[in-house]
Formats: structure tokens, C-alpha cells, sequence
């Protein structure tokens, strides 16, 4: 099969990646390398996909991730590797999204960019509505005119703001309290109308706080290990007693690879689905790892932030055949691992 994944520089969509090409499958990834994080972090990314895809060591010295610079991408602007091609491309740009639809029989569109991160939304809400709800739209579009009918879209927890929990796909999410939630709200509407319309088999798989080796260094779990390993003061919003349904990013890879399947249309929670672990716990977990204790900078809690997250996820075990494998704890020793395996780089990353 022939798969277009959006995002592909990101932390879900390259684990994906790799794991459909180790499944033999061809994989087009187009990703804008944006700097809203750090982007030797994503051609870190693009190397280890690069990698796995059986790229010659000089196509994986241009993707060289030791540079000084965090907010200037140095790679190829495309590449091709065994089953793989990379084009540096942004999807609210509907032309270069037309380029790639007429040369390429795309089987499914994986679609995993995203303008991430409530608290920036905030700031910036005007790139989350032309990101995740207009690029979602030139997706729909090309894949209705190039006769594509299968799209995996990403979505997110954060739309369960209020609701009871556990959180299930029947609850209704139409008062959300960020601008990051209001846009991946529009998206899964506008995919919605398409399915309607033109008979576009659509997966919505909305993650709960993903986490794991090479993750978002805006997230917490990368933010705590690097900061509790240099004894930097932690900063930690409200007092860590908020929580939340941690999942391991290899599930969440293996979720979104299950859901190609045809559903019509479905949203489907992906999420460890046990009892919502507190930021303390994780915080404790890491202490341990490291052997180093946490000095904190404490702040209030935000007003656009959840109290708790904790995902039902019985609908995706009964459509998908899916379930979380990786325990947090062994998730959280993973995370370690790897940054103390690439803190020679990873401590210039800038948080």
C-alpha cells in the first residue's frame, strides 16, 4: 500500500511511519519542519525514519541533527529512501498538495500535522484554524477529486473538557476551552460533511497525552526529564495532583495503523484507559531513573489546561482490535533511556 502521512517530521507521525515501512508498506511523509519546537528534534526524527528505510550515509549525514541552530531546518527538502519519500511541504498550501496527489495513487491519507499545544494556541490562534481545520479541508479536497477514500485523522483529548469521565466518543464536545480543541473540533466536522457528501471513509482517533523516545520537548514528560536531570527548577502549573491518561507512542502508532481499516465514520479514543496517572507519580517515576531529586518552579494552574484526563477506549478494542500493550512505568524508563543515550545533543534542545 501506498500511505501519505501529514506531519511526518512529528513525534506520532514518524513512529508511524517507521512502522509501516517495517511492515513493507511505501510511505509519502510531507512535513513543513516548522520551529514551534525545537527542529533538531524533528531531523532527528527524519533521520532515524530516513534509517529505517535504508537510506546510504550520505543522504543521513545531510539530516544531520547536531547543528547549533534550533529553529533553522538543514536537510534536503526531499528525499528518497527504499520505500520512502520525504517532501518538505506545508498542507495549507493546496498546491503543493495538488503536486503530490497527481503523481502519487495515494491507498489512505494519515493525517497527523498539527498545530499542537493549548497555552500557544492562545497566542496564536489564527495558525491552528489555517493548520488543522483549512489544511485538514485541501486534504479532503484532494483526496475527493483524486478518488482517495480512506483518511486516519488525528484529534485530541483536550475536547473532553467538562465532560465526565471516563471519557467516551458519545459525549458532546462543543464547548471547547482552547483554541487548539475549537480547530481539531472543526477538523473532525468538516471530515464529517465529506464522509456525507462523498462517501470518504474517515477514522478520527483522538490521543490522550502521548509520550515516549524523541518526544515533543513542550510536553511534560520530556520537559521534567531534562529539567530534574540538570537540576533546573521544574516549572510545574498548579500543585502535580492534576492527571492524566498517559499512552506510549508506540501504541498510539499501532492504533492509527489499525484504524485504516474501513469504519465509514468513526471517532475513536486512543489512550492507556486505566485509572488517570497524576504528575507527581510521573514526576516520582523519573526521580527514580535519574536518581536525582525535582526543584520546582511552581505556577498557577491554567485556565485552558484539564483537571483530568481518562479515555474509554472499549470502542476502539471493538473496532479496531486495539489496545494499549506498553505499561507507563516501562514507558517512562524508555524516555529516560533514550535521553541519557542522546543527552550529548539532547541537552541543547531548547524547551
Amino acid at each position: 500500500m501506498k500511505y501519505l502521512i501529514t506531519g511526518a517530521a512529528g513525534f506520532i507521525a514518524s513512529r508511524t511511519a517507521e512502522m509501516l515501512l517495517e511492515d513493507g508498506h511505501i510511505v509519502v511523509g510531507v512535513d513543513n519542519v516548522n520551529d514551534y519546537y525545537d527542529v533538531r528534534i524533528k531531523t532527528f526524527r527524519l533521520n532515524r525514519l530516513a534509517k529505517t528505510a535504508g537510506a546510504d550515509e550520505a543522504l543521513l549525514k545531510k539530516l544531520d541533527f547536531f547543528g547549533n541552530d534550533p529553529k533553522t531546518y538543514t536537510g534536503p527538502e526531499d528525499f528518497t529512501a527504499g520505500n520512502l519519500r520525504f517532501v518538505r511541504a506545508d498542507i495549507e498550501n493546496r498546491e503543493a498538495l495538488d503536486k503530490l496527489f497527481e503523481v502519487n495513487h495515494f491507498d489512505a491519507v494519515i493525517n497527523l500535522a498539527a498545530r499542537a499545544g493549548v497555552r500557544y494556541s492562545m497566542e496564536h490562534p489564527e495558525v491552528y484554524l489555517t493548520t488543522n481545520a483549512m489544511g485538514t479541508l485541501h486534504l479532503l479536497n484532494c483526496m475527493k477529486e483524486r478518488g482517495v477514500k480512506k483518511m486516519v485523522l488525528a484529534s485530541t483529548s483536550s475536547l473532553y473538557a467538562g465532560q465526565k469521565m471516563p471519557f467516551n466518543e458519545e459525549l458532546p464536545v462543543n464547548t471547547p476551552i482552547s483554541p487548539y480543541a475549537a480547530s481539531k473540533k472543526a477538523a473532525e466536522a468538516m471530515a464529517y460533511s465529506y464522509h456525507y457528501l462523498y462517501g470518504l471513509d474517515v477514522s478520527v482517533c483522538r490521543y490522550f497525552t502521548v509520550f515516549g523516545p524523541a518526544g515533543r520537548p513542550d510536553m511534560s514528560v520530556f520537559r521534567f526529564i531534562k529539567w530534574i536531570d540538570e537540576g533546573t527548577p521544574m516549572e510545574l502549573f498548579g500543585d502535580g495532583t492534576q492527571a492524566r491518561d498517559f499512552t506510549y507512542v508506540d501504541d498510539i502508532a499501532r492504533g492509527t495503523i489499525a484504524a485504516i481499516r474501513p469504519v465509514g465514520y468513526e471517532i475513536m479514543n486512543l489512550g492507556g484507559g486505566q485509572n488517570p496517572l497524576t504528575l507527581n507519580t510521573i514526576i516520582g517515576w523519573i526521580e527514580e531513573q535519574l536518581g536525582k531529586r525535582a526543584n520546582y518552579d511552581r505556577k498557577p494552574f491554567h485556565k485552558a489546561d484539564i483537571k483530568e484526563t481518562w479515555a474509554d477506549i472499549s470502542k476502539a478494542a471493538r473496532l479496531l482490535g486495539w489496545k494499549p500493550q506498553v505499561d507507563v512505568r516501562a514507558g517512562v524508563k524508555a524516555s529516560v533511556d533514550w535521553y541519557l543515550d542522546n543527552k550529548s545533543w539532547v541537552k541543547n534542545v531548547v524547551l
